[in-house]
């Protein structure tokens, strides 16, 4: 079999959301650099000339006219260069607004494959292509079929598969993406260039990493993730006989902590994911400030590490991270020690504000005695923590980070315009089991005297701290209340993330954690 050596590759171009004229002049440099290093063949993301996370925008005429003069501005770039490229666009079409794939050489656009495989959510915007789309010829690449398929679609035969995607990340989602892409090559016996969108996409819900793979016969030549740029390599692009590829099937053990990180990397994978997010928040908002309660405890430890990370991806220097520790009726000495003790090993801007007056003034306000301890006492202090925090976040300018975890808001263990307000939740998607292994984590990776301060915190009880201490020592720990977590994030993970019956949820968590827990308790928090 004659060997067809191209130069291939998957770019990502830092873009604008909604900014077209931006995006196209981006996507240019990007080509130019391609050229210049003799790639014939460029893949970029999924709607990258607009950016996928335009939302309802992508109903809007000026957004789609500016879509395709940035097109015409591409394509009349590409005269001077022996390059042909995939880029990103929505369109409007007969049938509605369809999602696009142009195929840009030689001074026009060659031709528009539109996407057919839409989720759900995408028919909001979108409306399907019929499918008919067949294996094309480029003058650049004599003998070899070419084919545009979406990522997740599934295509029909070619020689080199060109696939634009706009697939988000989460923990475990690059491993799945790239045995995704080696089942396809391998199967086809062909070429995959993969290229995912990534960075200057929104982030209010989602992260997009920029995972970019070159991928021939089955085994991968090139991949780069959470970047911006061209990931190239030359590729031998001739038919191959096809071949299954398979990978090691998971045990029928059932996983105690179904939300841990089953690959190495993992925990890192998921702050990089989780500080991405806030940085592209921050760069959008020109924010120059965040502000973070901190108590002490596992969430505000996790989210001023998180904030941290993110400084550090922009550049930032720490102080602008405003640590708040605002200790009440509830607080112990060993949190608020915590607390100061992690915001100065990080550089953070300290500010003890002891709410205990203000909260006292509030009651004698509304009538309520002090020595009720009723939700009307603990809920009081969390919404007057947040009344500062948002306060002082207006005054600076900032943003106020979120703490509260995934396994705290499924459960509504937060008070409604307390805790349960901020303007960034940067451990939203991360549940309580998950959070301690990432602190963990971190303490070994960082050392030092922080490593000695978030060890400590690790092994402080999880409480919020709304009631007197007794001796000294926390008297409210979450767990006696609202039961054990590593239940709750088992049920939740089953229950809600694989949309199993309450019944099989119940034979899988006694297989999984029949050892630490009688069926009446596994009964009594599935039914909670």
């Amino acid at each position: 079999m004659d060997k067809k050596i191209v130069k291939l590759a998957a770019g990502v171009p830092a873009i604008r959301v909604a900014d077209c004229e931006h995006n196209a002049a981006v996507i240019m440099e990007l080509m130019k650099q391609a050229a210049e290093q003799g790639v014939k063949v460029l893949v970029l993301p999924e709607l990258c000339i607009t950016g996928c996370t335009c939302g309802d925008l992508f109903w809007q005429d000026t957004l789609l006219d500016g879509a395709w003069e940035a097109l015409e501005t591409i394509a009349a770039a590409s005269a001077d260069l022996s390059l042909l490229t995939v880029v990103g666009l929505p369109m409007k079409g007969e049938g509605g607004v369809y999602n696009c794939a142009a195929l840009v050489y030689g001074g026009e656009t060659r031709a528009f494959v539109p996407k057919c495989g839409l989720t759900m959510e995408e028919r909001r915007w979108f409306a399907p292509g019929d499918g008919d789309e067949k294996p094309f010829f480029s003058s650049l690449l004599p003998g070899v079929s070419l084919r545009v398929t979406f990522g997740g679609e599934e295509p029909e035969d070619a020689d080199l598969i060109l696939s634009p995607a706009a697939d988000p990340e989460w923990s475990g989602r690059g491993e799945y993406r790239r045995r995704e892409v080696e089942r396809l090559s391998a199967g086809r016996g062909c070429t995959v260039v993969r290229a995912t969108a990534g960075e200057g996409e929104s982030t209010t819900d989602l992260v997009f990493g920029g995972h970019c793979l070159i991928v021939s016969g089955g085994e991968v030549l090139a991949e780069r993730r959470f970047d911006t740029g061209l990931t190239l390599c030359e590729a031998d692009v001739s038919r191959r006989p096809a071949k299954e590829v398979r990978f090691e099937e998971e045990s029928f053990e059932v996983n105690p902590a179904p939300f841990l990180p089953k690959t190495e990397g993992g925990l890192e994978e998921i702050l990089t994911i989780a500080a991405l997010g806030l940085k592209k928040r921050l760069e959008h908002t020109r924010a120059p400030a965040t502000v973070i309660g901190l108590s002490g405890g596992l969430d505000s430890t996790l989210a001023i590490l998180t904030t941290a990370r993110a400084f550090d991806l922009l550049g930032r220097e720490r102080k602008d991270i405003i640590a708040i520790t605002m200790p009440c009726f509830g607080t112990t000495r060993r949190t608020k020690s915590n607390a100061e003790k992690l915001a100065e090993e990080l550089g953070a801007t300290l500010k003890v504000i002891d709410i205990g007056a203000a909260v006292r003034q509030h009651f004698a306000d509304i009538g309520h005695d002090m020595a009720d301890h009723s939700v009307t006492f603990e809920n009081a202090q969390a919404r007057e923590r947040t009344q500062v925090l948002m306060d002082v976040a207006n005054k600076l300018g900032g943003l106020v980070i979120g703490t509260g975890d995934l396994s705290e808001l499924a459960l509504g263990w937060c008070t409604y315009n307390g805790d349960h307000m901020s303007m960034y939740a940067v451990n939203g998607g991360i549940p309580k089991t998950l959070m301690r292994h990432l602190v963990a984590y971190e303490a070994d990776r960082l050392g030092g005297g922080l490593a000695v301060v978030l060890r400590d915190i690790l092994d402080t009880p999880v409480s919020p701290e709304l009631l007197p201490p007794k001796d000294g020592e926390i008297a409210q720990k979450t767990e006696d209340l609202v039961g054990p977590y590593e239940l709750h994030d088992f049920y939740l993970y089953y229950a809600i993330g694989k949309n199993f019956r309450p019944r099989k949820v119940l034979e899988l968590a006694e297989r999984a954690l029949g050892d630490r827990y009688d069926r009446g308790t596994l009964l009594k928090w599935l039914n909670n």
